[in-house]
């Protein structure tokens, strides 16, 4: 009998030691993470993805990391900077499940995220903490969190636009337009940097679309049906005259000499010196342009300048969202929440790079000073993900989703004249309306 009462009491003791390390082993949701106290003693090795190769040449994530291990003193965290983000990552992502801990979200189909990342927590409960949380969530499932938030607008040089004599910022076509006129009549800066050879730089034009109709539906739910979405149907406003600006600029000599030789690093410090007027680029390149030299009070951002029944918008929406890596050790997946909730509430990372706060009572940085009087507009999120994504893959016209190629284009046949706007707008509506066809929606 005491045999029989021992072999129990152990085989008791077992499973309570299972239960105990199943338990320990699950992966909280980041708002179940108290920071300064779950986790202090973990240690792991996050092993991080990530874009901002500047940042890891400066030193500026050492010194993030230092700040974090001050809390958490056992967690390592290796950055492994990526120059071609996008597509190295897209590579790596599918290529094996050793791809690292944590990246930012490249361009993956919603449905996939829970192939690939591990769950954040429900999208009810971290839309009430987070601004952008649906920007990478699926069937109420957040897989991603924004690193920062992006306005998206225009920087330009203030020292550059005085010496040119423009004394108010353009908020229509027309005044933007004059605006790089005066500075190529006046001063020896190129009005317009295209950063064409980047050719990812070219997908800032698309994210204008929203607040180019004051309509935060637009972007991923309205186009679905929206018969003929770029043609001419608001003066001054819409999809049309957003790329239409850049035609425009192009075709009246207002960018640089040879686009085909922009530099996309050397163009930081052309600004700064007064070589550029200005760049069509997120509020994320801000910071960017003011330390590239000695003069970064002479950087400026400016919301984009379309007009929509007397109001102006500034489409707002998530730059990269961390995401964790679901075949990764436990340790590591709990070590990398711990450090997105760290960078998202207690780094300063936003601020610091001129982004919107990603938590609802974060501060917004002094850059956004001109834009007093301009809607801040996100984008809502998809009613249907998958159609909208097979609509712009099957149009190749991927709308936001780094269709760079047909800003390139737009720039080529403004620059050669070999096809005349209104015909680059016919050609990408048919490309739309095919796409409809194809997937049997009526359009309105």
């Amino acid at each position: 009998m005491k045999k029989i009462l021992s072999l129990v009491l152990c085989l008791m003791m077992v499973l309570s030691a299972v239960s105990f390390a199943s338990a320990e082993a699950t992966v909280p949701t980041i708002d179940q993470i108290k920071l300064g106290e779950d986790y202090t003693d973990l240690t792991a090795t996050v092993k991080w993805l990530n874009h901002r190769t500047d940042l890891l040449n400066s030193g500026a994530w050492a010194n993030y990391i230092a700040e974090f291990n001050k809390v958490y003193p056992n967690i390592t965290v290796e950055v492994e900077g990526i120059t071609d983000y996008a597509q190295d990552t897209l590579t790596r992502l599918t290529g094996s499940d050793d791809w690292g801990t944590m990246m930012g979200i490249p361009q993956v189909e919603a449905s996939e995220f829970a192939t690939y990342f591990t769950p954040l927590g429900s999208l009810e409960t971290l839309s009430g903490i987070y601004n952008y949380a649906d920007a990478k969530a699926h069937d109420g499932v957040v897989y991603g969190m924004p690193s920062t938030g992006n306005a998206n607008g225009i920087v330009y040089n203030k020292a550059v636009f005085e010496k040119a004599g423009i004394t108010e910022l353009p908020k229509t076509p027309d005044e933007f337009i004059a605006a790089l006129k005066a500075i190529k009549e006046n001063t020896d800066a190129i009005p317009l940097y295209t950063n064409y050879a980047a050719g990812w730089t070219m997908g800032a034009w698309d994210a204008y679309l929203g607040g180019s109709l004051g309509d935060a539906d637009f972007m991923n739910n309205g186009i679905i049906t929206e018969k003929d979405p770029f043609a001419n149907k608001i003066e001054g406003a819409g999809p049309y005259a957003v790329y239409k600006i850049l035609y425009d600029a192009v075709a009246n000599g207002l960018i640089e000499e040879d686009y085909t030789t922009t530099d996309w690093e050397g163009c930081k410090g052309m600004i700064n010196r007064g070589e550029i007027g200005c760049m069509v680029l997120g509020s994320w390149a801000h910071i960017q342009m003011v330390e590239a030299g000695p003069n970064g009070d002479d950087i400026g951002y400016m919301a984009f300048p379309i007009t929509v029944n007397g109001k102006q918008y500034a489409n707002a929406g998530a730059d990269y969202c961390y995401a964790i890596n679901v075949k990764a050790p436990v340790d590591e997946q709990i070590a990398a929440m711990v450090l997105i909730k760290w960078l998202t509430h207690e780094s300063g990372f936003a601020y610091n790079e001129g982004g919107t706060p990603i938590n609802k009572d974060g501060e917004f940085p002094a850059l956004y000073a001109a834009f007093d009087g301009v809607d801040l507009l996100p984008d809502n999120a998809a009613v249907d993900q998958q159609l909208i994504d097979d609509l712009n893959a099957d149009s190749n016209l991927s709308i936001n989703r780094g269709g760079d190629a047909k800003i390139q284009k737009i720039i080529e046949h403004a620059f050669n004249g070999t096809k005349t706007f209104d015909e680059i707008m016919t050609e990408w509506n048919e490309a739309w309306s095919d796409a409809q066809a194809d997937h049997d929606i009526e359009v309105k």
